[in-house]
């Protein structure tokens, strides 16, 4: 069990990492025994654990005990841990070459942790507030230009990796479903739903521009084959005949995505209103959010994809800043769709600071907005669903790749050789750290003048290949929510802990994983460098029984849980 002394204010922050690092925890008790101590807060008490990591960016009262000799704290600063970055955004205090201990961890400005040990204890003093980062990740978010990292991932990475180098086991919940390295959700965002709806607009003459001029010079660029610079040409064309009706629209894309996605659902966003452009829109361009289209246009579509095991969502036009508007939205996708769960990601990706309490009081079942319109990767450090800081039940399923992020000009422009690095490196992290991996590809990127179609099935193969679990958004929402309904208790009788999932949604998810570390046998004498080697084990875990560990980590599975005497923890 791990003990967690936080500064007052920062228990909500606790709370929620310790959904995303679930393990057993809880805020520390004077007199209870613990194995791991962490602390932030301001005053240290004296104890006794095998591993202590005291996490601050201000001088501690301990440091002068330790010979902690500390700098002038950074406002920012980069981490090396290895050869990853990792980006501090609150504060760094780095420490002297003269400060006793052990280099841990180094930073551009210099040495950023200091590992303190014996034969029995593993301290660890740390120049940056882990819950503060945590925090700042969850709220603000990254800036565009480290997307790329994993940074609230790393941090639990390199924690876990402190514990298990000190010798301590570990019992957790990884962020992957029993069989699966992490899960997929495959989105599409219907902003056009064909061409046959726009005439003599400003979508259709910049169709026309970028089919002609705009093609010719992505050829030039080498980003456009000739056989598809010619299919530009005749899309063209070819808008007569579409218009007339007497061939097929070349941007719906329901057919193509069920062929290239067979057997896996996707989540398709509906805007729910024809011609509403929505209010507060902080662009210039702001009448061009309004769509084409009415939701009732497309029934016949929709009950194939919801034949097909697909789901609809809102593509929210003003429920980022209307509770009463957010729940005319989503009636009408509700009624289109007849879930009682519906989730919702917001047209262009609009948002502010309240958005997240908005959407949550409206009553979606998720959002999957927090993402970047100009790059890829990972606005909230993280690959894990979350709850946003404030919220009461509203999950947050990251945005990780768009099409439009790694192919628009006035975006990454990338080549497709490029967007398979960039894309590789992601699907990589989640191969390392777990969690989702959530994909948008808009309705008429298969098509001319895009052509983003073959890039596409590339990656929905490879990402096949890699064995994830596909799920449409409230299928992995669920699976999240039914871990974070893992509460963990001490077994005084047994020195261990059981696992107990709060309650139960009959619906099949796959299992969770009980993964335990435990350190090997030569691994228990000390070694200075605090690298230690430990065993793996997995099982397989449906949480209708408790799960009971003794402190060998031996597991025994007790008898089924009686979930109508349980409130829900989440």
């Amino acid at each position: 069990m791990i003990g967690v002394i936080p500064k007052s204010g920062q228990e909500s922050v606790v709370e929620e990492f310790f959904q995303l690092f679930k393990t057993p925890w809880e805020f520390w008790h004077a007199g209870r025994g613990y194995e791991i101590i962490i602390c932030t807060g301001d005053e240290i008490p004296e104890f006794d654990a095998k591993v202590i990591v005291v996490y601050g960016s201000a001088t501690e009262n301990l440091d002068s005990r330790l010979g902690v000799v500390a700098r002038d704290p950074n406002q920012s600063a980069i981490l090396f841990d290895g050869g990853t970055t990792i980006p501090i955004y609150r504060g760094l205090l780095t420490f002297s070459e003269v400060s006793k201990g052990a280099p841990l961890l180094n930073a551009n400005g210099g040495i950023a942790g200091l590992r303190f040990g014996s034969a029995n204890s593993t301290l660890i003093r740390v120049g940056y507030d882990l819950f503060d980062e945590v925090e700042f990740l969850l709220s603000d978010g990254q800036p565009a230009e480290n997307a790329h990292i994993p940074t609230l991932d790393l941090h639990i990475e390199m924690l876990r990796t402190w514990i298990l180098d000190a010798g301590v086991g570990l019992l957790e919940i990884p962020p992957t479903p029993s069989g699966h390295p992490f899960v997929v959700c495959l989105t599409h965002d219907i902003d056009f739903a064909g061409i046959r709806n726009h005439f003599f607009d400003h979508s259709l003459w910049g169709f026309v521009y970028r089919a002609t001029f705009g093609a010719v010079r992505n050829f030039f660029r080498g980003r456009l084959s000739f056989k598809r610079l010619l299919q530009c040409w005749l899309a063209v064309l070819s808008l007569p005949l579409v218009y007339a009706g007497w061939i097929k629209d070349f941007w719906e894309p329901y057919e193509w995505y069920l062929e290239v996605e067979k057997n896996l659902p996707a989540t398709y966003f509906l805007i729910p209103f024809k011609q509403r452009a929505g209010e507060k829109v902080p662009n210039r361009y702001a009448s061009r959010r309004a769509t084409a289209y009415d939701v009732n246009d497309l029934a016949q579509s929709m009950a194939v994809l919801l034949k097909h095991g697909c789901e609809l969502g809102v593509h929210g036009i003003d429920s980022w800043h209307s509770e009463e508007k957010g729940r005319e939205e989503l009636a009408r996708i509700a009624a289109v769709s007849a879930e009682r769960k519906i989730g919702i990601r917001m047209h262009w990706l609009l948002r502010d600071k309240g958005t997240v309490g908005v959407l949550d009081r409206t009553g979606y079942a998720y959002d999957s907005t927090l993402g970047y319109n100009e790059t890829i990767g990972y606005r909230n450090g993280t690959a894990q669903a979350f709850r946003p800081l404030g919220v009461r039940a509203l999950l947050e399923l990251p945005l990780h790749i768009q099409d439009g992020a790694l192919f628009f000009p006035n975006t990454l422009d990338l080549s497709q050789s490029e967007a398979t690095r960039r894309c590789l490196a992601i699907i990589e992290n989640a191969k390392e750290h777990g969690g989702m991996l959530t994909v948008l590809w808009h309705d008429r990127s298969h098509a001319a003048e895009r052509f983003w179609g073959d890039f596409y099935i590339g990656l929905v193969q490879t990402l096949r290949a890699c064995g994830a679990w596909f799920g449409t958004g409230t299928r992995v929402a669920g699976w999240f929510q039914r871990r974070r309904e893992v509460h963990f208790e001490r077994l005084e009788s047994k020195d261990g802990v059981r696992a107990i999932v709060q309650s139960y949604a009959s619906e099949s998810l796959p299992p969770l994983n009980l993964r335990v570390y435990v350190p090997s046998q030569d691994a228990r004498a000390s070694v200075p460098t605090g690298q230690k080697t430990f065993t793996v084990s997995e099982t397989p875990w449906e949480g209708r029984t408790a799960a009971e560990f003794d402190s060998s980590f031996r597991m025994t599975l007790g008898a089924a849980v009686d979930f109508s005497t349980l409130g829900t923890r989440s």
